[in-house]
């Protein structure tokens, strides 16, 4: 199949790539707090076939809370806060791609919770593997600037950008193939650069 071929082979490449980055960030991770630097946990992936998702240590370790995060958490580390902005904590799940769990494009892996909670559109998008990213991901990769700025963050998570998530998730897998992925990797790649634009969908 020739999307699973591109995912490979670009994966690959930027896993390759991304070491140098990686090795910085193990180094900050470990010298900011005690723990792994690599941080595992499980998401629904194709098929509602649970996987873990690898992701670099953000928070500190052993402390309890909520499976995700919708806002300013006091569990993520000084180190954490930047790699999250960064986006650099994501570069492990090139592994879970290259693995055949994650797809380089689609919808989003949640935590099982949320995607019982929405089983009404998992069970579509689940059709296919999840993703590093989409379109959804690309208009909400900044979403704590959104939570922030709201009462109850997590009653705002659940009942306006979920739910928008989801309707972006699904019209994109209407008409998705390589070359639309590829236009999504390129406009996610820009997304990352320091400044105030933003491509939009």
């Amino acid at each position: 199949m020739l999307k699973r071929s591109v995912d490979i082979a670009l994966a690959g490449l930027l896993l390759v790539v991304s070491l140098p980055i990686l090795a910085v960030a193990a180094i900050a991770i470990k010298l900011d707090s005690q723990g792994p630097v690599l941080f595992s946990q499980a998401r629904m992936g194709l098929k509602f076939r649970r996987f873990r998702i690898l992701k670099l240590r953000t928070m500190y370790a052993g402390i309890q809370g909520r499976a995700f995060t919708v806002c300013e958490d006091p569990r993520v580390t000084p180190t954490g806060h930047w790699l999250r902005w960064l986006k650099v904590d994501e570069l492990p799940q090139l592994w879970n791609v290259i693995c055949g769990e994650m797809s380089l494009v689609g919808p989003r892996p949640v935590v099982p919770e949320l995607a019982l909670e929405f089983e009404w559109a998992y069970s579509r998008l689940l059709d296919v593997r999840p993703g590093l990213t989409d379109p959804a991901t690309l208009k909400y990769c900044r979403e704590e600037e959104f939570l922030v700025l709201v009462a109850d963050p997590l009653e705002y998570f659940k009942a306006v950008l979920t739910p928008d998530k989801l309707r972006i998730s699904a019209a994109y897998l209407e008409h998705a193939n390589v070359w639309s992925d590829l236009g999504v990797l390129a406009a996610t790649a820009l997304a990352l650069v320091p400044g105030n634009w933003r491509p939009r969908f």
